[in-house]
Formats: C-alpha cells, sequence, structure tokens
C-alpha cells in the first residue's frame, strides 16, 4: 500500500510547506500531492499559495513522486495546464500526476465568468480533458464548443505522459469519468459510501489506480485533535452540491457557525490513539484502493510528521 502525505495550501504558507513535504519524505511517506485553490475552504486557515510554482520547488527538493487536483476549463485554460503538465513531466520523468475536476465557484469565480451548472462544468472537463491528452501527446489542436483551442500544439513534452486521473466525490461521476481518465481521485467517507464510489468507477469503465484523500486531525489528547478539527476543518461539513456553489471563505464560515462534532468525525478522522486513527483508515483504504494520502488538518504539521515517522506510519503498514 502507497501511504502518502497531503500538503495543504489552504493552512500553510508555500516556504513552510515546502519543509514540510521534504520533511514528509524523510519520515517515510511514500508521495505526496497538493491541492491547487485561489482561496482556502476558511477565514482561518489563512493562506492559499500558487501551487504550481511550489511544485516545481518541491519536486526538485525531493525524490518521490508528487500530485496535484487541478480544474482545467474556467480559472485556467487547459491548454496552458498541458504545458504546466508537460514542464513538470519533463523535468521530473514519472514523478507527477494530475488529477482533473470540475471546479468550485471559490477558486473559479474570480474569472467574472458564470458559474455553470454541475452538467455544464462536466462538458467542459471533458472537453479540457481531451485538449490536454492530445496536445502531451504532440497534435496540433484546434477546439470549439465546451473550451475553444486555436491551432495550439507543445513544443516542449514529456517522454512519458504524466497519468491524468479524474477527481470524483459522488457515483454518478465516479462513473462518468471511469472509462476516459487514467486513475480515480476521491475524499474520505464513511465506507459504505465509499465503497458505493468505487463499485460505480468500475462500472463505468475505470481500470486505473485508486486513491483516496483522508483528512485527519492527530493530536496528544482526543479534545485537542477535537479542537483543531473545529478551528481549521468545520468547511468538512458542507458537502455537494453546496460546497462547489459557494464563493468566499467567509461563505464557509457562515455555514459552519454551529459545529456538531459527531457529524464533524465522519468528515475528519480525529484521533489521539494511533489504533483508532490507522483503524479508522484501514476501513476506508482496505475498500480497494491502491494510495492514501493524510492530510493532518492542523496548520502545526510538525506533531503529525514527527507522529508519523515514530508510530503512524509503521502502524499502517502492518495493518494494510
Amino acid at each position: 500500500m502507497f501511504i502518502g502525505y497531503h500538503a495543504s495550501h489552504e493552512q500553510v504558507p508555500p516556504s513552510a510547506l515546502l519543509t514540510c513535504v521534504q520533511r514528509a519524505e524523510a519520515a517515510g511517506f511514500d508521495g505526496a500531492m497538493c491541492s491547487d485553490h485561489y482561496a482556502p475552504w476558511g477565514v482561518r486557515q489563512g493562506e492559499s499559495a500558487f501551487a504550481w510554482s511550489w511544485l516545481g520547488a518541491a519536486l526538485a527538493t525531493t525524490r518521490f513522486s508528487l500530485g496535484v487536483v487541478n480544474a482545467p476549463g474556467q480559472r485556467y485554460h487547459p491548454a496552458v495546464i498541458a504545458q504546466a503538465i508537460a514542464t513538470l513531466g519533463e523535468m521530473f520523468p514519472g514523478r507527477f500526476w494530475v488529477a482533473l475536476g470540475s471546479g468550485e465557484a471559490m477558486n473559479e469565480h474570480i474569472t467574472g465568468d458564470p458559474w455553470p451548472p454541475k452538467p455544464e462544468r462536466n462538458d467542459r472537463l471533458k472537453a479540457s480533458v481531451d485538449v490536454i491528452r492530445r496536445l502531451l501527446a504532440g497534435e496540433r489542436v484546434d477546439a470549439a464548443g465546451a473550451v475553444t483551442v486555436h491551432d495550439a500544439r507543445l513544443w516542449t513534452r514529456p517522454e512519458v505522459r504524466p497519468p491524468l486521473l479524474g477527481a470524483a466525490v459522488s457515483p454518478e461521476t465516479a462513473e462518468w469519468l471511469g472509462g476516459w481518465v487514467d486513475g480515480l481521485a476521491t475524499v474520505a467517507q464513511q465506507p459504505a459510501d465509499l465503497q458505493r464510489v468505487l463499485d460505480a468507477y468500475t462500472a463505468g469503465g475505470g481500470t486505473g489506480e485508486r486513491v483516496l484523500q483522508v483528512h485527519v486531525s492527530w493530536a496528544a489528547s482526543d479534545e485537542e485533535a477535537m479542537a483543531i478539527a473545529r478551528d481549521q476543518w468545520p468547511n468538512g461539513l458542507v458537502g455537494p452540491p453546496e460546497a462547489w456553489d459557494l464563493e468566499q471563505p467567509e461563505d464557509f464560515d457562515a455555514r459552519t457557525r454551529q459545529i456538531d462534532d459527531a457529524e464533524l468525525r465522519r468528515a475528519v478522522v480525529v484521533a489521539a490513539d494511533p489504533d483508532d486513527l490507522v483503524a479508522q483508515v484501514a476501513a476506508m483504504t482496505s475498500l480497494g484502493f491502491d494510495r492514501v494520502y493524510l492530510h493532518h488538518v492542523g496548520r502545526d504539521q510538525a506533531p503529525f510528521l514527527a507522529a508519523a515517522e515514530r508510530v503512524l506510519l509503521p502502524l499502517l503498514r502492518e495493518a494494510l
């Protein structure tokens, strides 16, 4: 089982996050992934750096693989994302991957373009992935419709194309993208819900790797771990489709003024006991995932990384 580290640009400044990902490699994580946001999920998270600049530095100063979750089509033109993927793929062969999704209004509204309904966003994503794939294959591309491209080609391309995964939360989206992506990336839910996502991906023709991101809140006591989750990840209580349509961190904060701890524990693995954390992560990962990435939701990553090296990673490897 591949156990990775999630680097949260919404919570940690990029200079400190670079140190975190280097520390994660030293601690024994197999790889890392990061988000690609223009804004954090909540005001108290406090950060949101440009992921693509950071990825170059992170890949240059580590030896393991890194990936990013990206939404092409509005904030980013797919031809530009194809060039970014090609550049990192050429510089760091076999070490970079991307998961492509339909996006969230909190990141995309900045262009001033209308935020489309979900069916239109899906059409745009499919068209964008087609453009990206064709450009990475060396084609000269024109396109019209959900996205517009005029006579584009990539002059610098990697010898081996980085994997293009699809990002999905619902079974419907997982089934829809199953036949035309290189793998599935999803986020932790209750095991029964995750099983439905995996089954739908397979039913849609999906055969590639299955990647899971798990939010965890780790501390010396359950009370402290719960306090971190309440402060930093109450947005976990806001699910789709509402989460995709809110525009500002303040909107998420307003929706989570009243926090139900039991519900928050369904979105975040809150733990102070290593065996408890391992059991919860294993219950999700053992459903059929190939890779799991752990995201500690606290802004201070040092205690989690130290615990991962000392006890969490050895226990997880034994359990998985």
